[in-house]
């Protein structure tokens, strides 16, 4: 995938998705859906519930996570991820 001259490896970019997962905080880097690169400090155990309480997205394309700095849910997708710091 190539995107604003950012060339991503899919399968790394999963593997990375699969890793945010393992871990309970990370700095995220990803290609947004609108070709802007966003960075997010995450965590994988939420503030609060998601609306209705279940997520409707598909856990095999996005990752759920809470945003830190902006306090609430976002949706990674798991084919855009350029990079991944694991922070715990």
């Amino acid at each position: 995938m190539e995107n604003q001259g950012i060339k991503i490896d899919v399968v790394e970019s999963r593997s990375k998705a699969r890793r945010i997962k393992l871990h309970k905080e990370c700095r995220v880097t990803f290609l947004k859906k609108d070709g802007s690169i966003r960075k997010m400090h995450a965590r994988m155990d939420g503030g609060l519930p998601t609306k209705g309480g279940v997520s409707t997205l598909d856990p095999t394309k996005y990752t759920t996570v809470w945003d830190v700095d902006s306090g609430g849910y976002r949706a990674i997708n798991n084919d855009t991820i350029i990079e991944l710091e694991v922070l715990a």
